[in-house]
């Protein structure tokens, strides 16, 4: 049995033939189904990166995956791969649902300017 956020048996199994071998300047990863159930730790409950609890491994080995993958794609890699055949059992006819309840702005982003200001626009 997994503890509470941490990947089940069922969730490993479809995610680890879709990560990386071990790193491309030589050494070894950190395990990657430790790290992975970190960061889904970290997302779920929105705590600071330092603030992960200790089973998880160092705070900054995990931050650092995560945006390694990002930036290199394997986060994209993986999200293909899992979505690859998810809807297969609706057929050629199927809905997305979107709600934008949980988009949010930036405090300041309400009734900026589109243009300079007419003062500020000449040289």
């Amino acid at each position: 049995m997994t503890a509470r956020f941490e990947l089940t048996d069922a969730e490993w199994d479809l995610l680890r033939p879709l990560l990386p071998a071990d790193p491309p300047r030589g050494g070894r990863w950190q395990d990657h189904r430790t790290v992975i159930s970190g960061i889904l730790f970290r997302e779920r409950t929105g705590i600071p990166w330092r603030d992960l609890p200790a089973r998880f491994g160092n705070w900054k080995t995990i931050y650092q995956r995560k945006r390694r993958w990002a930036l290199d794609g394997t986060w994209q890699r993986i999200a293909e791969g899992l979505r690859l055949d998810a809807d297969l059992d609706d057929g050629d006819d199927w809905t997305l649902g979107v709600d934008s309840s949980v988009v949010r702005a930036h405090q300041h982003a309400a009734g900026a300017r589109h243009q300079p200001p007419a003062d500020r626009s000449k040289p």
